[in-house]
């Protein structure tokens, strides 16, 4: 999972996981296997037992296109309906792409203040942030 992020991580697209962060929360992940290769994940993180997010979403750059990450975000998001969720958030420079799935933006002042200081805190453009908010109701 690092090998495949670490080129986002680098450039800032994604936030570090580290290994310890990764097996914590394991049981979040969706993981999309090819040939016995991964080629894509994603994770869905709860912030109340009624908003969750979808994070750490990666899928490698030969099978960008494909439709691997909408699957990804579909299994999270079906996830989160069966575990009663009412809405699913995430952060993204893809907006375009979760769009496309239903997501709508919203201004980040929406978004739970703790996820600003837990997780945004730690990239390395943070205050100076353009990443965009989306939501879905599901």
């Amino acid at each position: 999972m690092q090998k495949l992020v670490e080129p986002e991580v680098q450039s800032g697209v994604i936030l570090a996981r580290n290994i310890d962060e990764i097996a914590t929360n394991i049981r979040s992940y969706i993981l999309a296997k090819k040939d016995g290769k991964l080629i894509g994940f994603g994770a869905l993180h709860f912030h109340t037992p009624l908003l969750g997010e979808i994070r750490s979403l990666i899928v490698s750059p030969d099978v960008r296109g494909k439709g691997v990450g909408k699957e990804i975000v579909g299994k999270n998001l079906a996830s989160a309906k069966k575990l009663l969720a009412q809405r699913v958030f995430t952060l993204t420079y893809k907006k375009e792409f979760f769009e496309s799935l239903g997501f709508r933006e919203i201004p980040k002042e929406e978004l739970p203040a703790h996820k600003i200081w837990a997780d945004c805190i730690k990239c390395k453009f943070f205050p100076i942030c353009d990443e965009i908010a989306l939501i879905i109701d599901i």
